[in-house]
C-alpha cells in the first residue's frame, strides 16, 4: 500500500485529474460568470481531466523512466487515443445529445398543443441526454498541458 503512495506516475495522474476537475468551475465562473459546483464531477468543460491525467501519467513516466521506455512508448500511444477520444466521438455524440434533446422538446410541445392531454407532467420528466461527453480541440490541448505541468511541479517531492 506504501508503494501507491510513492508511485510517482499514479499520483501524477491523480492530482491531474483533481486540479482539472476542481478548476472548471472557477473557469467556467469568470467565462460565463454563471457558478457551477457540479462540474467537478461531471464529464466536458475547460480543460479536459482526460487529457491532464494521460498527459501527465505519461510525462511522470518519461520523466522517471526515460523516454526511450517502453512504459513511455505504451503511455504515450494510450494518451493520443484518449484525446482523440475525449475531442472526437465523445464530442459528436454530446451534439447529437443537443439535436436529440430539442427533438424531444418540439415533438412533446406539438403533442400538447395538438392534443391538449391531461398528463402533461409525464412527459416534463422525460431525462435528458448528457450534452457534455466530450471536448472541444482547446479543452483537451488545455487539459494536456495541464498534465504535462503538475507531473512536472511534483516531480521534486519524489526526488
Amino acid at each position: 500500500m506504501a508503494s501507491l503512495v510513492t508511485n510517482f506516475p499514479l499520483i501524477s495522474a491523480l492530482a491531474a485529474i483533481l486540479f482539472a476537475q476542481v478548476i472548471k468551475v472557477p473557469i467556467r465562473l469568470i467565462v460565463t460568470r454563471e457558478f457551477e459546483p457540479g462540474l467537478v464531477f461531471g464529464t466536458g468543460s475547460m480543460p479536459s481531466s482526460h487529457s491532464a491525467a494521460v498527459s501527465a501519467l505519461t510525462t511522470a513516466i518519461g520523466i522517471s523512466e526515460g523516454v526511450d521506455s517502453i512504459s513511455f512508448a505504451i503511455a504515450f500511444v494510450f494518451s493520443i487515443i484518449t484525446m482523440f477520444d475525449a475531442s472526437g466521438v465523445r464530442r459528436e455524440a454530446g451534439e447529437h445529445a443537443i439535436i436529440l434533446n430539442q427533438l424531444v422538446r418540439d415533438f412533446q410541445k406539438f403533442i400538447d398543443e395538438a392534443t391538449h392531454w391531461h398528463d402533461k407532467a409525464e412527459y416534463e420528466k422525460i431525462a435528458e441526454l448528457k450534452t457534455l461527453l466530450g471536448h472541444k480541440p482547446i479543452e483537451v490541448l488545455v487539459g494536456a498541458l495541464t498534465g504535462i505541468g503538475i507531473a512536472f511541479l511534483i516531480y521534486p517531492l519524489f526526488t
